[in-house]
């Protein structure tokens, strides 16, 4: 199979040692969470891509008891498309690594830490990486304290979902507790944080490796799951339009957030930039979509990494798992 961009053409072929050594591969995908329908569009892009690249690969929709999985599998390793709880906050990966099942991405200490936005952003905040001001919101008393303490505009989210699920853009009390309610039924654990004005980007990691950074920009009022997902009117800019140099600041920000939440071989770290021009970390993903509106695909494209190559080369690595 052949995947273009800018007019080019980019091609790739398995090495057939390579495609031995990975045996029989099982795709996860599809899951419990709230980004059920999105996860099965990614694995059955992944399916088909391990496949053209003659990798011996079937899907499971992973539902019900995670335990089942690792209960006499029929494969050798797994490359996981789940998104969201237990298939991407570590339950997955405890019990794959438990099982001694190699499987993709980052471990379970990794993924569980990555899925709490909460926590990420204390780790970012200890290791004194930039991350806009935040509090953990627990009820909705606490509104008019929050916004004395924070500046509006706020951000709302729950704390472990992912894809934009769930988020708002509050200014007001009367908007906080509104959107407080939403995510307290979404989630335990709700985060706010200060809205930062500017642009924003994403960048991809593959094997401690930043890939070129893409802007992103919508006539949404943020880059939410609408956005992301259904809408064709979401602006990709690749090149990111930043200068060179400050691309380069940014992407070794974004390798810096990855190394310190501990993620291995793939993941996406998204920032925003202020009208100051400081970057802004806001979250780490580390089983990001890989649908036809994802990212890590197209970032691997302006890489020269052909869609085909990127999940090889993802699923390789766990040749030498060794679960952290």
């Amino acid at each position: 199979m052949t995947d273009k961009h800018h007019g080019e053409t980019l091609s790739f072929q398995a090495d057939p040692a390579l495609v031995r050594a990975l045996g029989r591969v099982a795709v996860f995908m599809g899951g419990d969470s709230a980004e059920r329908e999105v996860s099965l569009k990614s694995g059955q892009a992944v399916l088909a891509a391990l496949q053209s690249a003659g990798v011996d690969a079937y899907g499971v929709d992973v539902r019900g008891c995670l335990l089942k999985v690792a209960e006499s599998p029929q494969y050798d390793r797994v490359f996981i498309a789940l998104h969201g709880r237990r298939g991407e906050d570590g339950t997955l990966q405890a019990i794959l690594a438990q099982a001694g099942i190699p499987y993709t991405g980052s471990g379970v200490l990794a993924s569980a830490l990555a899925m709490d936005k909460l926590r990420t952003k204390y780790v970012f905040q200890g290791y004194g990486l930039p991350t806009p001001r935040f509090r953990a919101m627990t009820g909705a008393g606490q509104a008019a304290q929050i916004l004395k303490e924070l500046r509006p505009p706020l951000s709302v989210k729950p704390a472990h979902e992912g894809s934009s699920i769930g988020v708002r853009k509050v200014s007001t009390e009367a908007e906080l507790i509104d959107a407080y309610n939403a995510a307290a039924a979404l989630d335990d654990l709700v985060l706010v944080e200060e809205w930062i004005e500017g642009a924003e980007f994403t960048v991809s990691l593959l094997q401690d490796r930043a890939l070129p950074a893409i802007g992103l920009s919508t006539d949404h009022p943020f880059y939410d799951y609408d956005a992301k997902y259904l809408a064709d009117d979401t602006r990709y800019r690749i090149p990111c339009g930043l200068a060179p140099e400050d691309e380069v600041r940014l992407q070794t920000l974004a390798l810096e957030a990855f190394r310190v939440v501990g993620c291995r071989t793939w993941g996406r770290v998204d920032v925003m930039q202020d009208r100051d021009g400081q970057f802004w970390l806001l979250e780490v993903n580390t089983v990001p979509g890989m649908t036809d509106h994802s990212l890590v695909p197209m970032a691997a494209r302006a890489a020269g990494i052909s869609f085909e190559e990127l999940v090889v080369r993802i699923l390789a690595d766990t040749l030498e798992d060794a679960d952290a």
